[in-house]
C-alpha cells in the first residue's frame, strides 16, 4: 500500500507553533560563508533536504561542516579550493546558483552546471549574469556555466527585474568586489534581508538593507560571524490560514513583525485579524471569515508582488482560506 495521510477532522487546535528558519535564507547565507575567513555558525536552519545539499555542495568542495545542534550548523570554508560544482548535487536544488557569486569574488572563476530543483514555470539565470558581467565577470554559457574575473569592481547596476537569487548574487559578489557598488531595483524579500545582515555580521558594510537599492562598499576583509536565521514568513502565513479555517486559538512564536504586514493586510481583507505581542502572532478562534468589499460593494482582489506587496507563496494559503469565508474575492 503506498505511503498515505489519513485525516480526521473536526477538531479545533490550540497551543502554541514555531516556525521554522526561512530556507530561502539559509541557502544564500550558506553560500556566504565562502567569502568568511574563519568558521561561521549559523542558528534556526531548517533541517531539511536542500539545505543537507547546500551543505554537500560546500563539502565537496573542501569545507568543513557540522550539525553542532538541532537547527544549528558550523561552516569553516577556509580550505575550499576551486573546483566545478558537483554536477548531480547540483542537479537536484536550484540553489546551487548562488554559489556563483561567492566563488567568482573569491577565485576569480567558477564552473557550475545549469541548476536543477523544483520545476515551476521558466525560471530565469540572465538576471544574475548581467549583473556580475557588470562587476567585471565574463560568462560563457554551453553543457556548464563558466565565470571568470580579474577582477570584479564595483558598479552601478540597475538590475532587470527584482530576482531575489540575482540580488543575492550580486551582493555576494559585490561585497568582494574592490569599490562601491549600487545595486538598483534590487528584491528586499525578508531572506535577502538576512543575507544582507549576515554579510554585515561578516564584515561587510551594506546600506539599505530593506530597501529597493542597496549600497555595498566592497573589498573589505570578511571573518568568523554568528548568526541567527529568522522565521520562516511564508510558513507563518500558513498557520495563519490552518487556525483560520479550524477556527482555533493558535499562537505562533516567534515571528518578526515587521515581515508581516503585507500577510497581515491580506488576511484582514478576509475578516481574519490576529494579534501581534512582541514577539507573538496570535490567532483567536471566531474569526470574522467575511471578506470586506471595495467602496461601492465592488468585489476586491489581493494580487501578490515583489516585496512588500502580499508573497506569492502565501497566495494558495489564502485562497484556500477564502473559501471558508462570507463574500467574494
Amino acid at each position: 500500500m503506498p505511503p498515505r495521510y489519513i485525516v480526521r477532522g473536526g477538531r479545533p487546535l490550540h497551543g502554541t507553533i514555531r516556525p521554522a528558519g526561512n530556507k530561502n535564507a539559509a541557502l544564500p547565507i550558506l553560500a556566504a560563508t565562502i567569502l568568511a575567513d574563519g568558521p561561521v555558525d549559523l542558528d534556526n536552519i531548517p533541517h531539511i533536504r536542500d539545505v543537507d545539499t547546500m551543505l554537500a555542495l560546500l563539502a565537496d568542495l573542501g569545507a568543513e561542516v557540522a550539525w553542532t545542534g538541532a537547527n544549528t550548523v558550523r561552516v569553516d570554508t577556509r580550505a575550499v579550493h576551486p573546483k566545478p560544482l558537483d554536477a548531480a548535487l547540483c542537479a537536484s536544488i536550484r540553489a546551487s546558483i548562488l554559489l556563483a557569486g561567492p566563488m567568482l569574488a573569491r577565485f576569480g572563476k567558477v564552473t557550475l552546471p545549469p541548476p536543477g530543483g523544483d520545476v515551476i514555470g521558466r525560471r530565469r539565470v540572465d538576471t544574475h549574469f548581467l549583473a556580475l558581467e557588470q562587476l567585471g565577470a565574463s560568462v560563457s554559457i554551453g553543457e556548464r556555466f563558466e565565470l571568470r574575473a580579474k577582477e570584479l569592481v564595483g558598479a552601478d547596476i540597475f538590475l532587470d527585474e527584482p530576482s531575489v537569487t540575482g540580488t543575492e548574487n550580486a551582493l555576494m559578489a559585490a561585497v568582494g568586489a574592490r569599490g562601491r557598488t549600487v545595486l538598483r531595483n534590487a528584491a528586499a524579500e525578508p531572506h535577502v534581508q538576512d543575507l544582507a545582515r549576515c554579510l554585515v555580521a561578516m564584515g561587510a558594510h551594506i546600506e539599505g538593507i530593506g530597501s529597493n537599492i542597496y549600497t555595498i562598499e566592497g573589498g573589505r576583509p570578511l571573518g568568523a560571524a554568528s548568526y541567527a536565521i529568522g522565521p520562516d514568513h511564508i510558513e507563518i502565513g500558513s498557520f495563519i490560514g490552518l487556525a483560520a479555517v479550524t477556527n482555533s486559538a493558535v499562537t505562533i512564536d516567534p515571528v518578526r513583525p515587521d515581515d508581516l504586514r503585507s500577510t497581515l493586510l491580506g488576511f484582514d481583507r478576509l475578516g481574519i485579524r490576529p494579534r501581534i505581542d512582541g514577539t507573538r502572532l496570535i490567532v483567536d478562534a471566531d474569526q470574522e471569515r467575511r471578506i470586506r468589499p471595495d467602496l461601492g460593494g465592488h468585489v476586491p482582489k489581493l494580487e501578490d508582488g515583489p516585496w512588500p506587496a502580499f508573497p506569492a507563496d502565501v497566495m494558495s494559503t489564502t485562497i484556500v482560506t477564502a473559501t471558508q469565508c462570507s463574500g467574494m474575492l
